[in-house]
């Protein structure tokens, strides 16, 4: 293509020369547009050089798998992967075929990225590191040569650093290896997706330099099978979120070096941050250093954690100030929520505020006695029934409900479909894509309809702790766990 390009180009020089058309203006935009066109085309390359020098053998020393907490058993996987880089000649001699490629696969904020930096400094290899994106261009055929140029730039970065093993880490691996087929427009995905998996074919363990290729994903179920038969991505390694042990061991490595009034307090602070992921907790080690320092207190205090968590989970205080009757609204909404959650979870409250954070005027923070993944039916309605507190709290209070509870009744709805659809319901074991709407909708409407005129019956006979804790809250506007207790008792 480029010899046709450079002989049309001439010949259409010549002729113009022959006709007496100065054509230097056209030679001085043909030459500008060769160098833009080169220094694109390295773009690639220099976009993965980037990362990789930056996280050289220099910086990789201080990334390894004992800075990654909560994650022993994906460690452990990942490696026996690494082994045929560490220890190739045993390898060969037990008769193993090394695995290519390893998938690592869990939520954002999990340490799939660290993993990998980790791995290579394990195996002292090189890294390369390039984001699915990177790979994706309008124009046909540039992906495929990124994709040729980052393995080929990682096995002669190898060799001028005299490595013997490399690893390429690609995050988002969604956008590159997508199933093909889908982009009906053009082809360009398909082909960078080719390219992938020829280099993928291409590893031999024999090579002076070993090659192994780690991705990253969220989204596995996007990934075309011909990327996760075996003799590519050989292994799938799930990245899951941390549980309790293992957010106490994060909070210890991001608050190596804070100062703690005591460390203690982080056996609370990982029992009250279910669901968070590494990144989170980092976020929150952070976000409570801020908070002392803001406060020009000498070491960090728990209930900077405490605030910090508030932070991480709704966002910063807000400036703006509800009207009066809005306090009182929002003061009576979150009074009932925990009200209810006490009542049928005892010990369950954390705390109670109703200082304006992010999109909520208010909070009520639980704090589960320890991580839970199967609930049972009588849970699910408890927890249908403590989101309904709000709702139920205003209308005993004003006779009337206000707009505040629509994410409360979104959060009931789902939870009451997830009792239909794990077979906990009057209709039984269904599937829930051949389940009716019809069927589907009055199932759930029936069940929180009946847990409403429960919530309705334990709030009326408590109805005097409801107003007491709601003009507390209006007075103090976030009352902790002892204050709450004192409160309703």
């Amino acid at each position: 293509m480029k010899e046709y390009l450079v002989g049309i180009g001439t010949a259409i020089s010549v002729f113009l020369v022959m006709i007496g058309y100065n054509i230097m203006p056209l030679v001085l935009f043909g030459g500008l547009a060769v160098v833009c066109y080169m220094f694109l085309n390295m773009q690639g390359v220099l976009r993965f050089n980037h990362l990789g020098s930056q996280n050289g053998k220099k910086r990789l020393k201080e990334v390894s798998f004992d800075d990654i907490g909560g994650q022993d058993s994906a460690i452990n996987e990942l490696g026996e992967a690494l082994e045929f880089l560490r220890s190739p000649d045993l390898i060969r001699k037990m008769g193993i075929r090394p695995l290519k490629g390893v998938l690592l696969v869990g939520p954002p904020g999990t340490g799939k990225t660290l993993m990998a930096k980790a791995a290579a400094n394990y195996t002292s290899s090189v890294f390369m590191a390039a984001s699915g994106s990177e790979f994706i261009e309008m124009y046909a055929g540039v992906g495929a040569k990124r994709v040729r140029q980052l393995f080929n730039e990682a096995r002669k970065k190898a060799v001028r650093q005299s490595c013997h093993s490399a690893i390429i880490f690609i995050d988002e691996l969604e956008i590159l290896g997508a199933k093909r087929g889908k982009n009906s427009s053009h082809m360009e995905y398909d082909q960078t997706l080719n390219q992938l998996l020829v280099e993928m074919d291409g590893i031999n363990p024999d090579d002076t330099v070993r090659v192994l290729l780690i991705g990253a994903t969220n989204r596995a179920d996007m990934l075309d099978p011909a990327l996760l038969r075996p003799g590519r991505f050989d292994r799938q390694v799930q990245v899951n979120l941390p549980d309790k042990m293992g957010r106490r061991k994060i909070l210890e490595i991001h608050t190596r070096n804070k100062p703690l009034a005591d460390r203690g307090c982080l056996d609370e602070i990982a029992a009250a941050t279910f669901g968070f992921s590494g990144a989170h907790l980092e976020s929150l080690a952070n976000e409570a250093a801020i908070l002392a320092m803001r406060e020009q207190s000498p070491v960090i205090l728990s209930r900077h954690f405490n605030e910090a968590i508030d932070k991480v989970i709704l966002g910063e205080k807000l400036e703006r100030k509800p009207s009066l009757e809005e306090v009182e609204r929002v003061s009576v909404h979150e009074s009932g929520h925990a009200l209810l959650s006490e009542t049928l979870l005892p010990g369950s409250v954390s705390s109670v505020t109703i200082v304006p954070r992010g999109q909520a005027l208010g909070f009520m923070r639980k704090k589960p006695p320890d991580d839970q993944y199967l609930y049972t039916r009588e849970q699910l309605e408890k927890e249908i029934m403590i989101a309904l507190g709000g709702a139920v709290a205003e209308e005993i209070k004003y006779g009337n409900r206000s707009t505040g509870a629509k994410g409360d009744f979104k959060a009931c709805w789902n939870t009451a479909r997830q009792i239909v659809e794990a077979g906990l319901s009057s209709l039984g074991i269904v599937h829930a894509d051949d389940l009716p709407q019809e069927s589907l909708f009055e199932e759930c409407k029936n069940i929180i309809v009946e847990l409403e005129h429960k919530a309705v019956k334990l709030l009326l006979d408590k109805k005097e702790a409801l107003f007491a804790l709601a003009a507390s809250l209006q007075q103090e506007e976030t009352i902790e766990r002892q204050r709450f207790v004192e409160i309703i008792n």
